[in-house]
């Protein structure tokens, strides 16, 4: 067995599939109208046809989970969202976790979590850059030793 898609329930379709299509480049794959196959793994499903499968009423929004994507370029990422189409609900805008490493997370247009954020094999790069020996990057970013001589090597 295994896991094939991640599905969302959606009030609107059309502003969903151009939202994920326009801020992240998922292409369609599938659209049967009420469910819309994405690349990278996500089905989007009209809510109302939804809740004829499932019998019961749908609760968008919950803040118990997110999609999480990787770019390295986070100010470039933030900058397409405040030049988008789209109105951009921030939980933030841009925030550096202890390990270092950046993130915006944002609701898509059902309140579903979407973060944003860098990878860690370049949050490891860059604080090589500043000068940070291997074993303090390990310490800050909380990867294994192994990991950051990877990196090191790699660049």
């Amino acid at each position: 067995m295994r896991l094939k898609n991640i599905l969302f329930v959606v009030n609107d379709i059309e502003k969903s599939k151009n939202f994920y299509r326009e801020l992240f480049g998922l292409e369609v794959i599938a659209d049967f109208g009420e469910n819309v196959v994405l690349t990278e793994g996500l089905a989007l499903q009209e809510r109302k046809l939804w809740e004829t499968f499932i019998e019961k009423e749908t609760v968008l929004g919950g803040n118990d989970a997110e999609l999480y994507f990787e770019d390295n370029d986070i100010d470039r990422f933030l900058q397409k969202l405040e030049n988008s189409n789209f109105p951009i609900e921030y939980l933030n805008k841009c925030k550096e976790h202890d390990w270092g490493q950046r993130v915006i997370r944002i609701y898509d247009p059902d309140r579903h979590v979407i973060e944003i954020g860098e990878s860690m094999e370049y949050v490891a790069r860059r604080f090589l850059n500043m000068g940070m020996t291997v074993e303090q990057v390990a310490k800050k970013t909380q990867l294994p030793l192994s990991q950051i001589e990877v990196v090191k090597t790699d660049f």
